[in-house]
């Protein structure tokens, strides 16, 4: 009896690499899927903000489960920030988003879980031309390249448009059921997932796990938070942060983050210690904390209070009530609680005095 063929499938959740698995799969080829956390995925911040506007599943789990592939978690993120976002060899795209030294590390990754996993060859759901910066065929080659992978990585998706791989040489696929996918359209994988018994609607497009790196206005809020460190390190809760409301900076060493939201500011609550933390005492409104290392100045205070006013229910009162506490009595539960609360009545601040300031 002839061994059966493993392999290892990158996947997002999306509907290229959900199709991918599903091509590998009625070909035979036991898979095990791997899905790398970086610390900046979309999926894993709705998640945390418990979002009412978004699926809180984890979509890679999702695929797997859909087509009875087992799927392996990987955190990447402590090693992800300065192996590849704070260096990366090809530079960045439109915004802080290292694609291909990103898709080369986590092949590079996969390649290094091939032996220990009895695993043959990689695939993965990319498609030639879909993205410019990381799917053009020069890139693909380079990835390949780069990962150590070389042709041990398989693109099932745009297969017939490249050349042959070791699995479609030595027949452990068969070229012929793979396709010949490219460019931006994902008409051909909608009627191909659709034909298969997936259920596109049920899929995320483009992709399950997108990140925040190709996000303009968090790329913003990333380029200011690394302006500002003197040694910019791995810093999980200010990645977080970053994803979270409006930020604003009023100097160097004085940033203000305002809740947008119920969900927000329930979010930004349990971010206090470390921070000083205002709010309108008698409307509803924004948690805004404040990071600085130092007492801020009354001014700094009457500002910051100006700035909470404005964005909560006391916008068009004349003076607002803004109580606050400083950070080392940020951890008392609740507000109003057993620390030392102070108070300052201003009028809300105009946006147009904001403006300047957001990050």
């Amino acid at each position: 009896m002839s061994r059966r063929i493993r392999a290892l499938g990158l996947v997002s959740g999306g509907l290229d690499s959900t199709l991918a698995l599903a091509l590998m799969k009625e070909q035979g080829i036991e898979i095990e899927a791997l899905n790398f956390s970086t610390g900046f995925c979309f999926t894993d911040h709705h998640r945390a903000m418990k979002s009412k506007r978004h699926r809180l599943r984890n979509e890679a789990l999702r695929a797997g489960a859909d087509l009875g592939v087992p799927v392996t978690v990987i955190d990447v993120s402590r090693t992800y920030f300065d192996d590849v976002l704070m260096s990366p060899k090809h530079g960045y795209g439109s915004n802080l988003n290292p694609c291909l030294d990103c898709r080369a590390y986590m092949l590079a990754r996969a390649r290094d879980h091939l032996q220990e996993s009895g695993a043959e060859f990689v695939f993965t759901g990319e498609v030639l031309g879909q993205r410019p910066m990381s799917q053009h065929r020069r890139a693909l080659g380079l990835v390949a390249k780069e990962s150590g992978l070389a042709d041990r990585l398989l693109r099932p998706l745009s297969a017939k448009l490249l050349p042959p791989t070791l699995p479609e040489r030595e027949g452990w696929v068969d070229r012929e059921k793979l396709l010949a996918i490219s460019g931006r359209s994902r008409k051909i994988q909608l009627e191909e997932a659709t034909r298969r018994g997936l259920d596109p609607n049920d899929i995320p497009q483009p992709a399950g796990g997108c990140c925040f790196l190709t996000d303009e206005a968090y790329t913003r809020k990333l380029r200011d938070w690394l302006d500002h460190q003197e040694r910019p390190r791995h810093d999980p809760e200010a990645f977080v942060l970053l994803k979270v409301g409006r930020h604003l900076r009023l100097t160097d060493d004085v940033k203000v983050i305002v809740g947008r939201d119920e969900s927000e500011n329930a979010f930004l609550s349990l971010h206090r210690p470390g921070r000083w933390e205002f709010w309108a005492r008698d409307f509803t409104g924004p948690v805004v904390l404040v990071e600085v290392g130092r007492d801020l100045r009354w001014e700094e205070i009457e500002t910051i209070a100006g700035i909470t006013a404005r964005y909560g229910h006391g916008r068009d009162e004349g003076r607002v009530a803004v109580q606050f506490r400083a950070p080392e009595d940020a951890d008392t539960p609740g507000r109003g609680g057993e620390g030392p609360v102070d108070e300052v009545v201003v009028p809300p601040t105009d946006l147009a005095a904001i403006e300047p300031l957001r990050i």
